[in-house]
């Protein structure tokens, strides 16, 4: 739930406020909300200003903000949380005001932002916010543009919010480890004419990636090709919340990848076009239809999409390997191999072990044993069955009944009938296979060689 922490405005505190403006040392520091729960919060209406329609991130949430005289006050704290990847694991992570990732924030075109960032690290640490054009002492690269944050101080940036976009924001001190370890979030800013491409929905996410060994909680932060939990907010599935739509509602998706590869991000049931990236909106002439967009290491992606095709759709990475979770990097493929005499030898050194993937390695309907705090690696359940997915895979529910702003999970489909693929009861006539010779003759049929005497074959 959302509690407070209360306002940070002794003396003590404000003697280790770094480089504040004479307006901010005028005023207490604003309380720092923290989110204990991992599901997707409602979205925060703007109560002044601007109007916009504010994003909802998958599991997770927005920062509130507070007015002091024309600039918009924010309160982030870096500091050790634990984070539910689905059920049956979590992990130590690092991040900001209780959470891994960190809250979005969000903003409109103009607006003039007060960020304080308080450290309760074990180490110094900054925020680089990615994408966005502002006074190059805000930048937030450690030693180069400011100094580090260290443990127990607070630090303010102040810039005013100059272009509308996606945005990131992430640590540029001790990076390889603050970043491994979750210390990540989403920055929206909306565009200040409400006209402007207005949507009904705007959904925001950030990849990341992670290497946990079975049965432990730590990454391994120095990791960088062997990742075995692929995230969306640091949830995997099927712990990710499904995306609940409104049939006939114009969507927005904005994705953020800070993860050590590209993710090729695919929407089952229709096809939408790029809308905006961390350098800025796409103009619409510039657009074309796509069905799948590939977002780079270090750059935001949103897609723009009429939801006009109701039912449940499949909304993924296309890199199968991040569709699943605790992955055996080194085991060994077994398929078409006879486990019978395998069976046999394993089971008098390990009667209780069972040989696989001899027929590929779905597992309908079956559990096994597994180490505390992991996951299996296909797993999750729908009306017909096992889904045999997980990391970076979740669902895009269009539904005819929702209200606008119901953001509550529909259920599955109820789908009409007649419109489900099913078995038929006769099985299809067998097409015959033709020579490559002649091309009509059955494969198979014995050729005369003769004649063909000192051909090359």
């Amino acid at each position: 739930m959302l509690s407070r922490r209360g306002f940070i405005g002794s003396a003590a505190v404000l003697a280790g406020v770094a480089g504040v403006s004479g307006r901010a040392q005028a005023a207490a520091i604003p309380e720092a909300p923290s989110m204990e729960k991992a599901v997707m919060q409602p979205p925060l209406f703007p109560s002044s200003g601007p109007e916009y329609r504010p994003t909802v991130t998958l599991n997770g949430w927005t920062l509130p903000w507070r007015a002091n005289g024309d600039w918009k006050e924010f309160h982030l704290v870096a500091e050790p949380v634990e984070r539910e990847f689905s059920p049956g694991m979590k992990a130590h992570l690092w991040g900001y005001n209780g959470q891994s990732p960190g809250p979005t924030i969000e903003g409109v075109e103009g607006d003039k932002v007060r960020i304080f960032v308080t450290n309760r690290l074990p180490e110094h640490t900054t925020v680089h916010w990615h994408g966005m054009i502002l006074p190059n002492g805000m930048d937030g690269v450690g030693g180069l543009n400011q100094p580090h944050i260290p443990p127990g101080k607070t630090f303010v940036y102040e810039f005013e919010l100059k272009h509308s976009g996606t945005f990131m924001y992430h640590p540029h001190s001790d990076e390889m480890v603050q970043m491994a370890m979750g210390m990540m979030g989403m920055f929206i800013v909306h565009p200040r004419d409400p006209a402007f491409r207005p949507v009904d929905r705007d959904f925001v996410f950030i990849m990341n990636a992670y290497d946990i060994d079975p049965g432990t909680y730590v990454p391994k932060v120095s990791e960088m090709t062997n990742f075995s939990m692929w995230t969306w907010n640091s949830r995997v599935f099927p712990g990710i919340d499904p995306l609940p739509v409104r049939l006939g509602d114009r969507v927005r998706v904005r994705m953020g990848n800070l993860s050590m590869t590209n993710h090729p991000i695919h929407l089952h049931g229709h096809s939408f076009a790029v809308s905006c990236t961390d350098g800025g909106w796409v103009p619409e002439s510039a657009q074309w239809p796509e069905t799948t967009i590939d977002v780079p290491v270090g750059a935001t992606r949103a897609f723009d999409v009429l939801a006009d095709n109701p039912g449940d759709w499949a909304f993924h990475c296309h890199k199968s390997h991040h569709t699943m979770n605790a992955m055996g990097h080194d085991m060994r493929t077994l398929i078409g191999v006879s486990k019978k005499d395998l069976a046999k030898a394993v089971g008098l050194l390990a009667p209780d072990a069972m040989v696989m993937g001899s027929t590929g390695m779905a597992m309908p309907e079956m559990e096994m044993p597994m180490p505390d705090n992991t996951l299996p690696m296909m797993t999750g359940s729908g009306q017909f069955g096992p889904i045999e997915m997980g990391g970076m895979f979740t669902v895009m529910k269009i539904r005819e009944d929702l209200a606008r702003d119901d953001y509550r999970d529909p259920g599955p489909y109820k789908y009409p009938a007649g419109s489900v693929a099913a078995e038929v009861d006769a099985p299809g006539s067998e097409i015959p296979r033709q020579s490559p010779a002649t091309g009509s003759e059955p494969a198979g049929k014995t050729h005369d060689m003769k004649g063909m005497k000192g051909m090359k074959m």
